[in-house]
């Protein structure tokens, strides 16, 4: 049990709390990761606040005007109505259609209509309610968003397996771990008395670390999957598209890996959580999707995927917000909303390149290792012979900076939520900072 979990149960120790907690109550806990470390930084960093997801201007959220203008606009029915359990009609088929727009090699393939859900922890979450049981594994690399743990390890009282993200010498993703990762957990499932089968989490661009995999690597990941998929093993592929849209380089996979896996194999169920959170620059609407694929499913048995899926919502928050859906819909059927969202890439694009270029001068001490980065909101170091927690404090206290530090080894920095003129301070002082910490000063 997580030691926050059992510190929390010492407090409620002889209370009838304490008598009454279910086992899953008795796990829970918040932990002292992102969300504490960002409302530190909220309070402190009065500098450069380099915590949170989310892309900012002048310290203020990126906002597209479609929906800035648009809350006057909406109807009784569109603002305080029920919406349906599943999310809102035309939003679902538009979504639907928009994915094929994004995503060409999707287009004429099977999947089932996308369903609504109060955004992408609820996606991850309600995926893990209908195929992950306790005792079960789900295979992510050792870079992973926090929450992943919250949901696999404490809701569902499954295991989290981890393999290195990155191949030997740190050049790309380590797909021969993945698939070694998934194949032993497969094995593991098998000897526990079921049948082989293994569940894997694809976050591409990755958070915290800001990697997407380039086509070649794209194109390894479905293969070795494949290869699990026709030794017998049923395959679970969670694509966690948060970031999605967000590359800065050539020759890297712009389509959800999920486009790829949808009728790649009938051993392999792709399940896609997306939303326009990070796309479209609304992280408080609480908006997100889930969609499912397999080569192996006919529209029937899809549907009845989806009828689980809205047995979980019903059962749970019953359905999401219906103004964020209705705003959501204008936003999507704005004509200045494509062009906005283009000029809003470039901007988070330019201080991308900030960062790489105060990086490729030389400016970061040997003790920050640069971490493989090219798309996403964040890029992340790994701290060689310093505590990253201390790092983090160093220049919160000091300095008035909020970074995120995580295992005491890699620090998170968010480019994102930092205007361009102050992305080369920002990490001019980072390296300061840390060659202190590595001189002992």
């Amino acid at each position: 049990m997580n030691p926050l979990a059992v510190e929390l149960n010492e407090v409620l120790k002889d209370s009838v709390a304490s008598r009454l907690l279910s086992p899953l109550g008795t796990r829970m806990y918040f932990p002292k990761g992102i969300i504490s470390q960002s409302a530190e930084a909220t309070e402190r960093a009065h500098r450069f606040n380099a915590t949170i997801g989310m892309a900012c201007a002048g310290g203020k959220p990126l906002i597209l005007d479609s929906i800035r203008e648009g809350l006057p606009t909406l109807s009784a029915d569109e603002a305080v109505a029920y919406s349906s359990t599943g999310g809102s009609a035309g939003l679902r088929k538009r979504w639907r259609a928009e994915l094929d727009v994004k995503n060409p090699s999707l287009r004429g393939k099977r999947t089932s209509l996308p369903v609504v859900v109060p955004g992408l922890t609820a996606a991850i979450s309600f995926a893990a309610d209908l195929f992950v049981d306790e005792g079960d594994e789900v295979v992510m690399p050792d870079l992973y968003w926090p929450n992943y743990r919250l949901v696999i390890e404490e809701r569902k009282a499954a295991a989290g397996v981890t393999f290195p993200a990155f191949a030997p010498g740190g050049k790309g993703m380590n797909v021969a771990g993945l698939e070694s990762a998934m194949r032993d957990s497969a094995k593991r499932a098998a000897a526990r008395g079921g049948k082989p089968r293994a569940t894997c989490i694809l976050n591409f661009p990755n958070n915290p670390t800001g990697y997407t995999p380039t086509l070649a690597e794209a194109d390894a990941i479905v293969e070795a999957l494949v290869r699990l998929a026709k030794e017998g093993t049923a395959v679970l592929a969670i694509v966690d598209d948060a970031y999605f849209g967000l590359q800065y380089e050539d020759g890297l996979l712009r389509e959800s890996i999920f486009a790829r896996l949808a009728d790649a194999h009938p051993g392999i169920l792709a399940v896609k959580a997306d939303g326009p959170t990070k796309e479209d620059y609304v992280w408080g609407f609480r908006v997100g999707f889930l969609t499912f694929a397999s080569a192996g499913l006919v529209d029937a048995q899809l549907e009845a995927l989806v009828k689980k899926l809205l047995g979980v919502i019903r059962s749970s928050v019953s359905s999401s917000s219906t103004p964020a859906q209705s705003l959501f819909l204008k936003a999507l059927d704005d004509k200045r909303s494509k062009g906005q969202k283009e000029a809003f890439h470039e901007l988070i694009r330019e201080r991308y390149d900030e960062a790489k270029a105060f990086i490729a001068s030389g400016g970061v001490p040997s003790c920050l290792k640069t971490l493989p980065f090219n798309s996403g909101y964040f890029m992340s170091f790994d701290c060689v012979g310093i505590s990253a927690e201390k790092l983090r404090l160093k220049l919160l206290d000091e300095q008035g900076i909020g970074t995120v530090s995580m295992q005491d080894r890699y620090l998170r920095i968010a480019f994102s939520s930092v205007d361009k003129s102050g992305v080369k301070d920002l990490y001019s002082r980072i390296a300061g900072a840390a060659r202190e910490l590595a001189s002992g000063s």
